[in-house]
């Protein structure tokens, strides 16, 4: 299915559905971290879904990064919440979603990467070379949050 993301686009469809997702910010000893390349977009970003009925959400980040990665974690913290109103996603089914997900710290147990059908790549970066990577803005935040380690998760 495709999707277009707006961010703070005054032209952006209006929201008629909201859903809890639940994303992974996974590092490795030496600093690395794992991205995942979407195939619908081609933007690079961390992995992560949406919650499944009775899962819970720090469930929803380990599976899902093992489906998009291949790559086994283990949940250690919470960077934040991210709900911003202005971030929506137009579905080629009608559906426009809410931004709304919880970004999880996590280690790495085991696995190697390995992309599924819906990315192009998979891979352990740099973080000195993120900006050479076509990455979403609010992902982008994300990402700085947890590479700042801030004593307190961010609430937004």
């Amino acid at each position: 299915m495709a999707r277009t993301e707006y961010l703070n686009d005054p032209a952006a469809p209006a929201p008629n559905s909201i859903v809890v997702a639940a994303t992974a910010f996974v590092a490795e000893t030496d600093g690395r971290i794992l991205l995942i390349q979407r195939a619908d977009t081609g933007r690079w970003a961390l992995p992560g879904g949406v919650l499944g009925l009775g899962e819970r959400v720090t469930d929803t980040a380990v599976r899902e990064t093992r489906e998009e990665t291949g790559i086994d974690i283990l949940i250690t913290g919470l960077i934040g919440i991210y709900s911003n109103p202005r971030h929506v996603l137009a579905f080629s089914d009608g559906t426009v979603r809410q931004q709304f997900s919880l970004c999880f710290r996590a280690h790495p147990l085991g696995g190697s990467p390995s992309p599924s059908a819906e990315f192009l790549d998979v891979r352990w970066v740099d973080p000195g070379t993120l900006r050479e990577l076509d990455i979403h803005p609010d992902m982008l935040v994300r990402i700085g949050h947890a590479l700042s380690n801030r004593p307190l998760p961010y609430l937004g």
